[in-house]
């Protein structure tokens, strides 16, 4: 019998690829995948040059339900297996998925096979090899993942390379898979999979068109593999000042990761995803997937210009992601009736202060981004080294409407080290590495609600991003490490009374409400959730000091 290790599933790829009638591309260049997409009618062209796409509704954004991780002996005790999103597949249904996998890229009339890498720093760089029918998830690829560097060799990873299967737009059949995949609420069988397997290394994406699919299954493999070489993966946004200051944004979809970190006045690193080694910050990623729903061009220039820059569309290549776009060709930023969470992936370069290396020194400062939909929390807050604790592990934002299929509005969540979908392993190895490396380089750490003021979601306003983004020049430039705090006796925040070009009002949110005892009122309910979840999660797993930082309603 066959041992089916990860060599076993390289080969098997191989044969698929060279055992074919059909025209193999093996790292095409970009306008080839850019003239494929459209003349296959993947994608059309706008006056810009940029390519947009629509997918299929169920693919409009991640479906967690449906990502599995395999669950072999070799990984059984780094998993958090209780965790809401380590769904485990066992590798009888993965091997039926992996060979369907082949069995549909063999009969297609062409293949795309990208060679790339996973990281910025070439000693912790995965090799990462994509295989896919579709041009416009190779353009997506080659938008977002990393070039093989001339150095690869040196990489903790060189002889460990990665596997990803992409077939989107195809689905899976249900009759086969019944009692392996999940059950739909009509009782049919899902006919999508996201699947991860750590241990052979290879993944697949079979049935979600979503490109963020991809993305967020490499996130998650890089986030497994990397604490055991005692880099921290971060679920963030990095730039870097002209003095080499280097600060980091963290949190989830739609908290402002990419907007708050394009910022004229640093060099960004990256958008989304960074290791934090012993070398410093280093982008995973090539490129962004900004989120464009409610995108003000002159507030985002540069996600804008980016994304809708004129050039000739074989030379562009920025991709547009379900965006409402009108005959004429203008675009209405504001409607979310097919989604939400439309998007635009770019080449970091693309962005005019960009950094090319994708690496930088150990983080100055250090923002947990939450976007509050209860309106109580304030706009920034200095965290002393247990709060940071706290906050990194609890992870409060709420989620918001669109980035997963099956949220319409947005609700509180809790999601541990502000990217608990993609972080795997059991928690305490994130938690000591981020306090390890938080102690040894004394990084200043805020806490930076991008969410409401004035009153909860659908009362109350989004906060500006001008005010958003003074507050964090003012933090980034030392300017609040003097200023005069006061106690939220409800959060236990230090909350600064001024801040430089922001309205005094804006920065104490019981201000800002015009009902003083519902902001009481709707700030104990919030509390009272934080408590709840602490108990649940984590109570008796942390110092007694970073346990009484909790807020308890």
């Amino acid at each position: 019998m066959v041992e089916k290790n990860d060599e076993y599933y390289r080969y098997r790829v191989s044969r698929v690829v060279s055992d074919r009638t059909g025209r193999v591309f093996r790292n095409p260049s970009r306008s080839c995948l850019i003239e494929d997409a459209v003349d296959r009618w993947m994608a059309i062209r706008v006056a810009e040059g940029t390519l947009v796409t629509w997918t299929p509704r169920d693919s409009t954004g991640r479906s967690p339900r449906d990502t599995y991780i395999v669950r072999r002996a070799e990984v059984e005790d780094k998993i958090d297996w209780e965790a809401p999103n380590s769904i485990p597949m066992d590798p009888e249904t993965f091997d039926m998925l992996f060979e369907d996998a082949l069995y549909t890229l063999g009969k297609k009339d062409r293949l795309y096979e990208l060679p790339r890498v996973i990281g910025a720093d070439s000693q912790y760089c995965l090799p990462v090899r994509t295989v896919t029918y579709n041009a416009l998830a190779g353009l997506f690829i080659d938008n977002m993942f990393r070039p093989v560097p001339k150095d690869v060799k040196r990489s903790c990873f060189a002889d460990k390379p990665f596997t990803l299967l992409a077939l989107g737009f195809d689905k899976l059949d249900p009759s086969r898979y019944r009692g392996r995949l999940r059950a739909l609420s009509d009782g049919r069988t899902s006919t999508m999979a996201v699947a991860m397997d750590f241990d052979r290394r290879i993944g697949i994406v079979f049935g979600s068109a979503y490109m963020g699919s991809m993305k967020k299954l490499m996130f998650t493999a890089m986030n497994y593999y990397l604490p055991d070489e005692g880099i921290l993966p971060l679920h963030c946004s990095a730039n870097e000042g002209e003095d080499g200051s280097v600060a980091l944004f963290l949190g989830l979809s739609g908290t402002g990761k990419t907007t708050l970190s394009a910022d004229p006045e640093r060099a960004l690193i990256g958008d989304d995803e960074h290791g934090w080694s012993n070398n410093g910050i280093a982008n995973f990623e090539e490129g962004c997937y900004a989120k464009l729903i409610n995108l003000d061009p002159e507030k985002e220039p540069e996600i804008y210009n980016a994304t809708f820059h004129p050039d000739h569309y074989l030379s562009h290549g920025s991709l547009v992601e379900n965006l409402m776009v009108y005959p004429d060709g203008t675009f209405d930023f504001d409607d979310d009736r097919f989604t939400p969470n439309s998007r635009a992936s770019y080449p970091l370069r693309y962005v005019e202060n960009s950094k090319a290396d994708g690496v930088g020194g150990h983080p100055s400062t250090i923002f947990f981004l939450t976007a509050d939909a209860y309106g109580v929390l304030p706009p920034i807050a200095k965290l002393n080294p247990e709060q940071a604790m706290l906050w990194f592990m609890m992870g409060y934002t709420s989620k918001l409407a669109g980035t997963e299929t099956d949220v319409v509005e947005p609700k509180a969540a809790f999601s541990r080290f502000f990217g608990e979908p993609f972080m795997p392993r059991n928690p305490g190895e994130y938690a000591d590495l981020l306090g390890r490396k938080m102690r040894e380089h004394e990084a200043d750490v805020y806490l930076l609600n991008t969410g409401w003021t004035g009153g909860p979601y659908g009362v109350g306003r989004r906060m500006d991003i001008n005010a958003t983004r003074a507050m964090v020049h003012a933090a980034v430039g030392g300017r609040l490490r003097s200023a005069e705090y006061r106690s939220d006796e409800v959060f236990k925040l230090q909350v600064p009374l001024q801040c430089p070009g922001v309205d005094d009002t804006l920065l104490n949110p019981r201000e800002t409400w015009d009902d003083a005892a519902a902001f009481d009122q709707t700030a104990r309910k919030l509390a009272s959730q934080f408590a709840a979840r602490f108990e649940k999660a984590f109570a008796g797993k942390v110092s007694e000091a970073v346990a009484a930082q909790c807020p308890r309603g």
